[in-house]
């Protein structure tokens, strides 16, 4: 599965390929509740034909109409939801506006870099100065933000999250290919080669040598989510006990209640360290039912999903109760604003 940038991106260039005018349409800022977030695009053929999202719906029709009636020959911006009945009108909540700028594309240049970018799970920064709608492009990292000022907008393409999955069976298989939609750089390790024989999720860097060898190698940062899929101690044991010593947001395990605990007696007689061992979520996911792995590995993401938004996520321990999901969800309920710079701000409730 692609992610929603690169689909945008493909379907904008095949489009100027063809010889048909493009624009691409970027939130650049948002007030209040917004649909969609700072970054996101939208590109928008002379036809009124679009692919991507910028709002729920009618906003994109808004934007199709106008470009019928006049396509775009310089940089501009629009706003909607400036007024509650221009809020309501449009479909956007309560309070909601979105900021968007519209660039006409000059040709399949504009864009190239960052499609081959996307393609080879790089990230790359893109700067279109708006008096001229002059574009560069340059390497950026994952902590990187979209900006906007009255001169430029500069905005980030490619995965700016890692998942490392220890195992390569048929969750890590549903979990590669639904994270990459997710703006994540998926690496799998698992030296079982019967297993890496069978690996056929694409786009999933597979990573030779032991899960231990390679958590130290990869250098987990603040972006880096580990989950450990085998059911196997001498493997997800040996990731664990390097995971749970770095910057990773999210190190989990697959595994019932019965098996979680006795998986951290194991780490505890590894001396991992009780802080250490609090870092550690298991079963991993949110409590949805999940059976099948495809069931699984949507729970996993919607765990990780909502860490990655700064959702309150706490766990008590459950009783062991055999291969049911034990996880117990305390406390989710969060209230999220979003400033005029398209910086989430959580809190509580």
């Amino acid at each position: 599965m692609d992610s929603l940038d690169l689909a945008v991106l493909r379907r904008a260039v095949e489009w100027l390929v063809a010889g048909r005018r493009v624009a691409l349409v970027t939130v650049v800022a948002t007030w209040g509740s917004a649909p969609r977030p700072v970054g996101a695009v939208l590109a928008l053929a002379d036809d009124g034909q679009f692919s991507g999202s910028v709002s729920g719906g009618c906003v994109e029709d808004d934007l199709a109409a106008r470009r019928r009636a006049r396509f775009p020959t310089t940089c501009k911006t629009v706003k909607y939801g400036v007024t509650a009945e221009e809020a309501r009108r449009f479909g956007l909540p309560c309070g909601g506006t979105l900021h968007l700028l519209v660039e006409p594309l000059a040709g399949v240049e504009a864009l190239r870099p960052a499609l081959a970018a996307l393609e080879r799970g790089e990230l790359l920064a893109r700067r279109v100065r708006l008096a001229d709608g002059a574009v560069n492009f340059h390497p950026t990292t994952p902590n990187a933000v979209p900006t906007f000022d009255s001169e430029a907008l500069t905005q980030i393409f490619g995965p700016r999250w890692r998942l490392l999955l220890i195992g390569a069976g048929q969750i890590s298989a549903y979990l590669a290919a639904m994270a990459q939609t997710l703006d994540y750089r998926v690496l799998v390790c698992d030296p079982r080669a019967e297993y890496v024989r069978e690996w056929t999720a694409s786009g999933a860097e597979l990573l030779p040598g032991m899960p231990d060898d390679v958590v130290r190698t990869i250098a987990p940062d603040r972006h880096t989510a580990i989950v450990a899929l085998t059911h196997d101690p001498r493997l997800d044991d040996m990731a664990l006990m390097e995971a749970l010593k770095t910057d990773a947001f999210y190190v989990g395990a697959l595994g019932s209640a019965t098996t979680t605990a006795r998986r951290r007696e194991r780490l505890v007689q590894l001396e991992v360290t009780p802080e250490e061992l609090r870092r550690l979520r298991g079963p991993v996911g949110l409590p949805i039912g999940s059976r099948t792995p495809p069931e699984i590995a949507i729970s996993v993401l919607a765990e990780l999903t909502a860490l990655r938004h700064g959702v309150v996520l706490a766990r008590v321990q459950p009783q062991a109760d055999g291969d049911s999901l034990a996880v117990v969800l305390r406390e989710a309920v969060t209230a999220t604003g979003t400033t005029n710079d398209g910086v989430a701000k959580t809190k509580t409730a």
